[in-house]
């Protein structure tokens, strides 16, 4: 998936990822994908329902080596 922006929030803790995220995506274009890197187990929740909270669509999410990654259009 093609992504405008990276996010590597790789060793943070909640709510990092979430603000690294949120910072960003205000970044952006509407339709513009974001792509984001975390470790936080806690992420997939969290980037889940912020997504779901804000409007935003969380269009993919995988897990490689302990590493999640998150593809994030904005709306």
């Amino acid at each position: 998936m093609e992504s405008v922006r990276v996010v590597d929030a790789s060793g943070l803790a909640c709510p990092m990822p979430i603000v690294k995220t949120k910072k960003a995506i205000e970044e952006l274009q509407t339709g513009d994908v974001l792509e984001v890197h975390a470790t936080d187990k806690g992420a997939k929740n969290d980037l889940t329902a912020w997504a779901k909270s804000t409007g935003h669509e969380l269009v993919k999410d995988t897990e490689e080596n302990g590493t999640f990654k998150f593809w994030i259009k904005k709306q």
